[in-house]
């Protein structure tokens, strides 16, 4: 790996720890100010709705500058969005503007492997920042609770500065406070990321006309983009199969939270270190496909997609948490080494396409949508009076039937356009070049 590919990687570790732990500290903040509980919860789809509202927007953007740069411009975003929660801005607020900062980061951070490594090595470059996110994941909500626990909050207000009232007296601020340095420690990274030498595409904007209407100009190019990845034979696949993955595991950590409580009697705590498990054995399966998988191979691991939604269903005859660690280590095992090479895939036909960042922002679109989608299809499951285990089969169900459709899509283009085998033949002829 070129040195410039571990700065993007450092950087990209530094700002998920503290996207995760600041929405532990903000949970507290809020839980702390009384806020409802409703409230608490939309923390979460508040921190998307950038990522579909902006989509034709960061991709542009990201094409646009160096990806680097971008970056750097997107922690400065996630520092505002802190300062506004350390400062009394409505907690939700404060969470979206960060949740700004991340959209804006994603399609650079994908987007500068494409331009940054050959083809032969993105399989094992998604495995790296796949592995990475996953253990900042488990580390950032491990920080976050630890700066607003006893502990380490009361050394933290213990600080005094003379001559300077910072207004700093709770936990969950002394931590935001902790976790603006951070972001700042991230961006810093940004700084250091390499010029990749790749030619900008610049925004197609006219000076002659105000800001809303150049955003509105960009939609038509971000709805051919997106229109022109699902024709591509083989986009349409990588980003179908991501797309499920990513709606169906942003909602997983709901429904084991929900079988926890139900099947094994668990209370919240308890059960959040089961969701620990699914993304520790995400992290596993995602560093052994890095291992063993290449670009050619992608679309052979579609099959454990409809295994995870199978497996989803049988999580309602366990009962018993030995059975049940193993068990979902191997659920979050399949879901690793599924999305590493789909993802590779994904940014190869991406980049060919039309340019690493709008592609990357197209796949967050499709990506968070489905995540919205079916986190409304399994509310209306529990709302329409199903029980936690009748809305888990139906969410196994459609996740394993839609993998299954995809094999099948994927199948009916093999037989009628046979050179798709071919480019991936090709592919694996590169590789063997670099």
């Amino acid at each position: 790996m070129k040195r410039g590919f571990y700065t993007i990687m450092s950087a990209q570790f530094f700002s998920s720890l503290a996207d995760q732990a600041l929405f532990v500290v903000a949970v507290d903040l809020m839980r702390s100010s009384g806020a409802p509980e409703w409230q608490r919860a939309a923390l979460v789809p508040i921190f998307a709705v950038f990522y579909v509202v902006l989509a034709p927007l960061v991709g542009a953007f990201a094409d646009a500058l160096p990806k680097g740069k971008v970056m750097f411009i997107s922690n400065a975003i996630k520092v505002v969005g802190c300062l506004m929660m350390l400062f009394g801005s409505h907690p939700l607020l404060s969470y979206s503007i960060v949740g700004l900062g991340a959209a804006a980061y994603s399609p650079a951070k994908y987007g500068i492997l494409t331009e940054l490594l050959p083809a032969s090595q993105l399989v094992k470059a998604n495995g790296w920042i796949e592995g990475l996110t996953i253990a900042s994941i488990l580390l950032g909500i491990v920080l976050g609770g630890t700066l607003v626990g006893h502990a380490i909050s009361s050394k933290l207000l213990a600080f005094d500065f003379p001559l300077l009232d910072t207004g700093i007296d709770s936990p969950a601020e002394a931590a935001i406070s902790v976790l603006i340095f951070v972001y700042i420690l991230a961006a810093w990274f940004n700084t250091r990321i390499p010029h990749t030498g790749v030619e900008m595409r610049p925004l197609r904007a006219n000076p002659e006309h105000g800001l809303a209407r150049n955003v509105l100009a960009l939609l038509p190019d971000f709805w051919h983009c997106n229109a022109r990845l699902w024709r591509d034979r083989l986009g349409q696949i990588s980003l179908a199969t991501t797309t499920l993955f990513w709606g169906a595991g942003g909602n997983l950590k709901y429904i084991v939270l929900a079988w926890a409580s139900l099947a094994l009697g668990y209370n919240t705590t308890q059960a959040s270190a089961l969701t620990g498990v699914v993304t520790i054995g995400t992290a596993v399966g995602a560093i052994v496909a890095s291992m063993r998988m290449r670009l050619d191979m992608a679309t052979r691991v579609i099959p454990m997609g409809i295994a995870m939604g199978l497996m989803v269903i049988c999580m309602n005859f366990i009962g018993n948490v030995w059975l049940a660690v193993p068990f979902l280590i191997i659920l979050g095992g399949l879901g690793g080494f599924l999305v590493v090479p789909m993802n590779a895939l994904l940014q190869h036909r991406g980049h060919n396409l039309m340019g690493a960042g709008r592609s990357i922002a197209v796949q967050n679109f499709n990506e968070q949508a489905c995540i919205l989608l079916l986190g409304g299809f399994y509310s209306v499951c529990t709302g329409l009076g199903l029980s936690a285990y009748g809305a888990i089969s139906a969410f196994g169900l459609v996740v394993a039937g839609c993998m299954w459709l995809i094999k099948r899509w994927h199948e009916g283009n093999l037989k009628k356009y046979p050179e798709e085998d071919d480019h991936l033949l090709a592919i694996a002829r590169s590789d063997k070049h670099h």
